[in-house]
């Protein structure tokens, strides 16, 4: 993605109107170029001043000529035009076909045949299905930028042999160990499937068992930061409040070594929409609570959030702060 179109991004962002589709792009894109960093940040800057501000209503006159100004564009708008009036002449044409039952009956007929007859045609000329493709080995590679979706996960039973089924042009499947960069890639890809939240939220989960476990996420793993910024991204974009909660889980070890967690985290903990969330964003802070950007966001949070629960876990996290200092 490039910065151009990387801002345009973030204004969509910022509105709540950017698709689920480039949010990977745009976190992709964030975590390598310091300008739309800089961009991002300064629209954050404006909001939080924005906040401060009080909101004005509008007055009663205001809102009386704003609606005689509406009432008079709506007595402007110019008659019907070609679709309506033949949509019109279409409904009075089926009010005089159902007054003639002949005509109606010889009208299903045809339409009847005609139907059977595409139909036939459809099934007679259609691609006969090709069979999925199934990859054992965990040695077999698989091209992140080839897989189209994933649609299932197993999990084997006291075992870390995990089965993912995915689509290239037709469903394919690979089993293999959790440590494997193959089975970690379609784990990722798993995280932005519109298919199923059930795809997206277990493969969330086990990516997150294993940065707990040590396993991956760590700077020094090869896909580490990739499985981060995976985390990330469900964190901010995913419309489940469970999946959310899990991806914070998997990020806690890492809220005082990355930045860019701890950023995440601090956005969970200012605009997350659910409560739950919000507050276990605040507890994931609690190493890091000497930072000044912490201070300042559990600052804010404590005085002009609108949810009292939240306030007061601000206001107990920012207690703790002082006590640390």
């Amino acid at each position: 993605m490039k910065c151009e179109s990387a801002r345009d991004c973030i204004v969509l962002l910022k509105y709540g109107e950017l698709p689920d589709e480039l949010a990977g792009g745009l976190e992709q894109h964030l975590t390598e170029c310091e300008g739309c960093r800089a961009e991002l940040e300064a629209f954050q800057v404006f909001e939080e001043r924005l906040a401060l501000l009080p909101v004005l209503e509008p007055s009663p006159n205001l809102l009386a000529q704003s609606r005689m100004r509406l009432d008079d564009e709506l007595d402007m708008i110019p008659p019907h035009g070609f679709l309506t009036q033949l949509r019109t002449n279409f409904y009075r044409w089926l009010g005089h076909v159902q007054g003639a039952p002949a005509l109606a009956t010889l009208l299903l007929g045809v339409g009847f045949l005609a139907g059977n007859f595409t139909l036939r045609y459809q099934v007679a000329h259609a691609p006969k299905p090709q069979k999925p493709v199934i990859v054992t080995g965990p040695d077999e590679g698989v091209d992140r930028g080839a897989v189209a979706n994933v649609t299932g996960i197993v999990t084997m039973p006291n075992s870390e042999l995990v089965q993912v089924t995915y689509n290239r042009v037709v469903p394919e499947t690979m089993e293999g160990s959790l440590d494997s960069p193959q089975i970690r890639n379609l784990l990722m890809v798993g995280t932005r499937s519109a298919a199923a939240d059930g795809v997206r939220r277990q493969s969330v989960e086990l990516l997150t068992s294993e940065c707990k476990l040590g396993h991956a996420c760590q700077p020094t793993a090869v896909d580490g930061a990739e499985i981060r910024n995976a985390l990330m991204v469900s964190l901010r974009y995913d419309q489940d409040a469970g999946v959310r909660m899990t991806a914070l889980q998997g990020l806690q070890h890492f809220v005082g070594q990355d930045q860019h967690v701890r950023d995440a985290v601090l956005e969970a903990v200012m605009h997350d929409s659910d409560a739950q969330v919000r507050k276990i964003a605040i507890g994931l802070l609690e190493p890091v609570q000497s930072d000044s950007s912490v201070r300042q966001v559990l600052r804010t949070v404590s005085t002009q959030d609108a949810n009292p629960f939240i306030r007061t876990a601000s206001y107990n996290a920012l207690q703790g702060s002082a006590d640390i200092q």
